[in-house]
């Protein structure tokens, strides 16, 4: 079984559908992920400059954008005039297909320097690269200024300008003759396309982008550029329906999941509101399009793949997470500002799936994961709990039947809930991670617990009843806040008590980014500052750590002084909801609870105020900006705000 290739020291530079992935010495080597993609298909394996005969020496590789990165490398080109470098490459790399290659003399006297770059393809799928069944480089032909490559199934071309003086097909070779003035420049820029395609139209470099390009301020100088790479990466990950342009969803992350993946989109546009409806609109909307018609028992499900669960439970199914995430972003998507109209046209997909959920409870106060016979899960109770009230909000907004059946499906769940699935013992009690179909109770402690805190926003500034009590809710927090459960980065998936536990486990001991945010917001808002505050703060020296762009995950290894997180080889970075939780930890911190339709906003900051000051701006609520300040003594101001919004109490 071939190894999955490591994207922990990868450049990734992102315009979906575009892709452009390296190492740190910058040139693609052929070897393991190299190369710009489009569309899932890697267009060129391989770009290797040689300047004077030599590869140029490496001294510098960064990130200069969520789409772009700048590779530095110098070259003696005359040895003997010293050990300075006289010679500088820089070359920028762009993710919609193009790279610019600068030469440079930096000595006193004119340098003459033949440059050859060596281009190859193999022009493979990414799932092949992914698993290591990748062909051999394909022979190139001379086309324009260029090379071109073709399959029975697909074709690409590189063209260079200015045009090299020599090309040699037979080597995949591009030659120029440099003339170089002393402190003279010349440039070579190299544009990689796919036969019978267009220039890449990344959705999120759109002036009619559905992202807002929020910024923070404050005391703490991490929480600048997070939000500006969250805000970037989400901007890069954004794809448009295929079949309706104008919507836009975000795809799961780089570079494995680069399509729709309804429960992480779902979940991304959720913590996302706080950015503007529009992304949670095409999501929304683009998922209804794939709702199971008919009036068979899946009927109203959105559909999704398995996924696994770790060591301890089956893989579950997305689609039953999708299905109830739909109606909880509507519901609170309106409560954002989401307009009338766009709210009544999704509220026949929302109802039914909130008719697939009565259905198939039935008369059990429980849905298991998956149907009909799987176990039955904390986190889908969550899920469902949260989906029947919030749905029931929505369809009492709008007049339609069904609420008062909901909530008191709801009312039966909590009751079932707060004893059926509370294991007591000496430390004071755990939720159960899941019933076995034999009504066995799993008793495994891991990030998912963190769901249920997660109870969802009503009217007035209100979140939901929770399906915990008081007192399980406050041993759950304290549960959440040892060293078996925060890694000192963030929340392990599985606890390092828990049998099964591997740092590197997806569901089984890893650091999970999107499960820590839900934790860190969920805590803040039932009072548990304390808690919430050191998941944010490990929250945040992860992110330092990772150049501010949160991996989907990372080993769950705990924290000591002097340590840094380890980089899981196959978490997707960027990854929707990684990029998306950085915006829900900011505004939890602030308390924002919007009820545009009543046109109010309750502000309930976290009063510890744990990175002092903090300012952010260019968020948009009832359509309009808004703007919201946290003193350092833990008091929220609005700044900015839609005319007519008053402030709640």
């Amino acid at each position: 079984m071939s190894e999955l290739p490591s994207t922990h020291g990868a450049l990734i530079c992102i315009a979906l559908p575009g892709l452009a992935i390296s190492g740190e010495l910058g040139q693609l080597t052929g070897q393991g992920l190299d190369g710009f993609y489009r569309g899932g298909r890697r267009l060129l394996s391989r770009c290797q400059v040689r300047v004077a005969g030599r590869e140029p020496l490496a001294v510098q590789a960064r990130m200069t954008g969520a789409d772009s990165a700048r590779f530095v490398a110098t070259l003696r080109a005359s040895p003997a005039a010293g050990p300075d470098p006289d010679v500088l490459v820089e070359r920028t790399r762009r993710a919609e297909g193009t790279e610019r290659i600068t030469v440079r003399n930096a000595s006193a006297r004119p340098l003459r320097l033949p440059v050859e770059i060596a281009l190859g393809t193999d022009l493979a799928e990414l799932g092949a690269v992914a698993s290591g069944r990748t062909g051999p480089q394909l022979p190139a032909t001379v086309r324009d200024s260029g090379l071109h490559w073709a399959t029975t199934d697909a074709a690409a071309s590189v063209t260079a300008d200015p045009p090299p003086s020599d090309v040699l097909a037979s080597a995949g070779l591009l030659r120029w003759e440099l003339e170089l003035p002393p402190g003279g420049t010349a440039t070579v820029e190299l544009r990689v396309r796919l036969d019978g395609a267009g220039p890449v139209r990344a959705a999120g470099r759109t002036t009619t982008s559905p992202i807002a390009s929020a910024r923070a301020t404050g005391d703490d100088p991490r929480v600048a550029p997070l939000l500006d790479t969250a805000v970037a990466d989400l901007q890069a990950l954004l794809l448009r329906d295929a079949t309706h342009p104008s919507d836009t969803h975000l795809a799961a992350g780089a570079p494995w999941r680069c399509g729709m993946a309804p429960a992480e989109a779902l979940a991304a546009a959720r913590m996302a509101l706080p950015l503007g409806t529009r992304l949670a609109a095409g999501t929304l909307r683009t998922l209804a399009r794939t709702q199971l018609p008919g009036h068979a028992a899946r009927a109203g499900m959105i559909p999704g793949p398995r996924r696994d669960a770790g060591p301890l439970l089956p893989p579950s199914c997305t689609g039953t997470e999708a299905t109830l995430l739909f109606p909880v972003l509507l519901a609170e998507a309106r409560r954002w500002g989401l307009p009338d109209r766009e709210t009544r046209e999704l509220l026949p997909a929302a109802e039914r799936c909130l008719s697939w959920l009565r259905t198939t409870v039935g008369d059990q106060p429980y849905l298991p994961d998956p149907q009909p016979a799987g176990p039955v899960r904390c986190e889908t109770q969550a899920h469902a709990y949260r989906a029947a009230l919030l749905g029931a909000d929505l369809l009492d907004a709008y007049g339609r039947p069904g609420a008062a059946e909901l909530r008191q499906w709801a009312q039966a769940l909590r009751a079932a809930f707060r004893t059926g699935f509370w294991i007591e013992d000496h430390g004071g009690g755990r939720p159960a991670a899941a019933l076995a179909p034999d009504g066995r109770p799993v008793p495994h402690l891991g990030a998912a617990a963190a769901h249920l805190l997660d109870t969802g926003l009503l009217g007035s500034g209100r979140f939901a009843r929770g399906l915990l009590d008081q007192v399980q809710t406050e041993q759950l927090a304290r549960l959440l806040g040892t060293p078996a459960m925060d890694a000192g980065w963030g929340l392990r998936g599985l606890g390092a008590k828990e049998r099964g536990h591997n740092p590197f486990g997806h569901r089984s001991g890893a650091v999970r980014v999107h499960e820590t945010a839900v934790a860190v917001a969920g805590l803040a808002a039932a009072g548990y500052e304390r808690e919430a505050a050191g998941l944010l703060r490990g929250l945040l020296e992860a992110a330092e750590h990772f150049g501010h762009r949160l991996p989907e995950m990372f080993g769950g290894e705990q924290r000591t002084a002097g340590s840094a997180p380890l980089p899981h080889p196959a978490a997707c970075r960027p990854a929707a909801t990684a990029a998306a939780s950085a915006i829900m930890v900011l505004t939890a911190l602030a308390g924002v609870r919007p009820d545009a339709p009543a046109r109010t906003v309750t502000l309930s900051p976290v009063r510890s105020a744990p990175l002092g000051e903090l300012g952010l701006t260019g968020l948009r609520l009832a359509g309009a900006p808004f703007a919201v300040r946290i003193s350092r003594l833990g008091l929220a101001m609005v700044e900015a705000a839609a005319e007519g919004l008053h402030l709640g109490v």
